[in-house]
């Protein structure tokens, strides 16, 4: 990597010369995010200050339905200026917080029949909001741990972010630097590494099914069902697995962490009537698509439930670069009359009061500088259809219509498809929320065993796919799918060292999916996923890909996971372990 990273840097030095909820249009200048939330409620009360000075403390919650995240607004007795603080509710389910004239120093939090009122504001001797504030943690806990004030901290970035940041916001031609490294070095690399040797062999013995309660597997070509591979990037450790390695197309369980599973696949050994279904919507795939080994992980969604998070600083809310300039109104600051999301607060990490249960977390999808379409349909719609995205029930950029989108609701159930603006009745429920492009897969026919390609899979601008001017780029890609069938759903990530949009098509189709879609792409960092493991108080940790441990920090001698033991400039997904009834 550092050998990239030098690379990266030299080149910089080569070429530094050269109205509805759904609606973003109609906002205003000088508006905030707190005005983009059309189900908050807010309640005020007055304060009054030892020698009678008058005073307010307002609490807002931002949406009731889903109850996690408020924002206190205060104006002390005698003081200039407001102070605002974002808080987290540590129980959304049970708990409640509000305001009483009775109580005027502090919150009062309801929990079934009880309530009591914890002291934030008041004389020093009760005072715990400004203190919480000068701790600098993300979430500095109040009222017992009930409640967290979230703080503005710095993300981490990883070095190969952080040059590419440089290059792209403060060298001339520093994109052009940019896409040169990763059309010609990057995919270099992915390529070979797609190439490299399948160590394969035939399965000595009758062929070994999956777990009998995991997910379904791929349909695969007979002619190849009785061959192995060794997985020799899989680094979560699996039950079941023989001398002769894993039978591709397969699930294997993961040791000590029940529903989840993990499994690998060659395209070339795809059932030959998947691969040649919908040829008019996916293109053919070449020997570096076909003979690579493909990486999965399965979650089983009776178990987990499915959160995102921001992060510190992407995706961003200002207008993308890609947004034609038509569609773009110099007048506002993004394409949803914001810039900001202050006075939120974004940490880039996982709650502690999840943090126990949590089970995984891969990266969620691009960055707003490419997050936006500059061709097709989509381009000349809604500002150019930026990428909306939600979290705790907060709508930080909206959800628009035609995009492809993961997100979860308020009774647990995770769900993808492709957003109507008919889908904003369900916009109460959502708790959080990340589009990213057009779909992969749109629907399954049961009765054929098919899972339907998306329209764009093969149009390269259209579908807004990232990659070389030429739209022939393949390079490293992850994408999520959701396989439904008779009852169970799996939420399905899958990995690819080196493929095209209808190389991932292929494969979701082959464990017939039912929905799928592109996440991130080019780097191991830009791919993460890291399962968590939990042993007499010890956290373990693994990866899918052995390299993406690389995205993890060091602090002194003890290893530290991204996204659960610190800050993250960039959003991601996680799953936490379902409580018991």
């Amino acid at each position: 990597m550092r050998g990239l990273l030098f690379v990266l840097l030299f080149s910089a030095g080569l070429f530094a010369s050269p109205a509805a909820v759904s609606e973003s249009a109609g906002r205003e200048a000088g508006g905030t995010i707190i005005d983009m939330q059309p189900f908050r409620q807010t309640h005020s009360i007055g304060i009054k200050g030892a020698a009678g000075q008058q005073g307010s403390a307002t609490l807002i919650n931002l949406n009731p339905g889903v109850n996690v995240w408020y924002l206190l607004l205060l104006s002390r007795p005698g003081a200039s200026e407001q102070e605002i603080y974002h808080l987290e509710n540590g129980d959304a389910t049970s708990r409640r917080l509000s305001l009483d004239e009775s109580n005027p120093y502090g919150l009062v939090i309801a929990s079934g029949k009880e309530r009591s009122v914890c002291d934030l504001w008041g004389p020093d001797s009760r005072e715990s909001l400004r203190p919480a504030r000068k701790s600098g943690s993300a979430f500095a806990p109040l009222c017992e741990g009930r409640i967290y004030l979230r703080n503005p901290v710095k993300g981490q970035r990883t070095a190969l972010e952080s040059v590419t940041e440089v290059l792209r916001d403060q060298v001339p031609g520093g994109e052009l630097v940019i896409s040169s490294v990763r059309d010609t070095l990057f995919a270099y690399l992915y390529q070979r590494r797609a190439e490299e040797r399948i160590d394969s062999k035939t399965l000595s013995g009758a062929p070994r099914s999956g777990p009998v309660d995991g997910p379904l597997p791929a349909s695969m070509d007979a002619v190849q069902a009785a061959k192995t591979v060794k997985p020799v990037e899989l680094g979560i450790d699996v039950e079941g697995v023989g001398t002769d390695g894993m039978i591709p197309g397969n699930w294997y369980a993961a040791k000590g962490n029940p529903g989840i599973y993990a499994g690998v696949i060659v395209p070339g050994w795809i059932a030959p009537e998947i691969m040649r279904s919908h040829r008019d919507l996916v293109n053919g795939l070449d020997s570096v698509e076909l003979g690579q080994l493909v990486y999965l992980v399965a979650f089983d969604l009776q178990r987990f439930d499915l959160r995102y998070s921001l992060g510190t600083d992407q995706p961003g809310l200002g207008w993308s670069p890609r947004a034609i300039p038509q569609m773009r109104d110099k007048t506002l600051p993004g394409p949803d009359g914001i810039g900001t999301s202050a006075p939120l607060v974004r940490t880039g990490r996982v709650s502690p009061a999840e943090a126990g249960r949590t089970v995984a977390a891969f990266i969620g999808g691009f960055k707003r500088h490419h997050g936006a379409f500059k061709y097709g349909d989509l381009s000349l719609k809604n500002h150019g259809s930026h990428y909306g995205f939600m979290e705790s029930g907060v709508v930080f950029s909206t959800l628009q219509p035609g995009l492809a989108t993961l997100y979860s609701l308020t009774d647990g159930r995770v769900d993808m498809r492709t957003w109507t603006r008919e889908d904003n009745k369900i916009l109460p429920k959502v708790v959080d929320a990340r589009q990213n492009g057009v779909p992969l897969i749109t629907g399954f026919d049961p009765s054929l065993r098919m899972s339907q390609p998306g329209p764009l899979v093969a149009r390269w601008g259209m579908g807004n796919w990232s990659g070389s001017e030429d739209a022939l780029l393949q390079t490293m890609r992850a994408g999520a799918a959701l396989q439904e069938l008779n009852g169970r759903r799996f939420l399905i990530y899958a990995f690819f060292w080196s493929a095209t949009p209808s190389a991932m098509t292929r494969v979701f189709q082959a464990y017939q999916c039912r929905y799928a879609m592109l996440l991130d792409m080019n780097a191991l960092v830009h791919t993460y996923l890291a399962v968590y493991g939990r042993q007499e108080g010890q956290l373990s940790l693994q990866h899918l890909i052995r390299g993406m441990s690389e995205a993890d920090v060091y602090v002194k001698g003890r290893y530290i996971p991204r996204f659960l033991g610190f800050s993250d400039d960039r959003d991601f997904f996680y799953l936490i372990r379902k409580e018991k009834p």
